[in-house]
């Protein structure tokens, strides 16, 4: 199966029983067009995960956290995290709680293999709000 831009149905629940806060350190990390990324996608795995310069196994903490309404949709968003001097290609990605044993939050999607030579390889995020790639309609 190939990677889609989802909600981890893990995360839904555990968000209900309070496993996440937003003390957690989250993490996003990087994946080949060979992983399959979805919302049954329940923990970090370095299957099918990128390898090069400038990126690290397990991908890079999220900063910046926001989360808000916007109308009655409840969202949780990040400034776009990026790899410096990175020689990669990535088809999608994986939000994760590494705090709270690397549990699934979200699975994203890029639409194609995007690449960086020795250079900035950045993850934009869309636009908060109802966009937001993790959010509770």
């Amino acid at each position: 199966m190939p990677i889609t831009t989802e909600i981890c149905n893990s995360w839904k629940l555990e968000s209900i029983d309070g496993v996440h806060n937003a003390a957690d350190v989250y993490k996003m990390a990087l994946y080949t067009g060979a992983a399959t990324l979805n919302r049954a996608t329940t923990v970090y795995s370095a299957t099918n995960e990128v390898a090069g310069a400038g990126y690290t196994a397990g991908g890079a903490i999220l900063a910046g956290r926001a989360s808000a309404l916007s109308g009655d949709i409840a969202y949780q968003d990040w400034a776009d995290p990026s790899w410096t001097n990175a020689t990669i290609t990535a088809r999608g990605a994986l939000i994760y709680n590494s705090t709270q044993g690397n549990k699934a939050v979200a699975t994203y999607d890029f639409g194609a293999d995007n690449t960086s030579t020795n250079g900035t390889y950045t993850v934009t995020l869309p636009p908060v709000g109802a966009t937001a790639v993790v959010r509770v309609a």
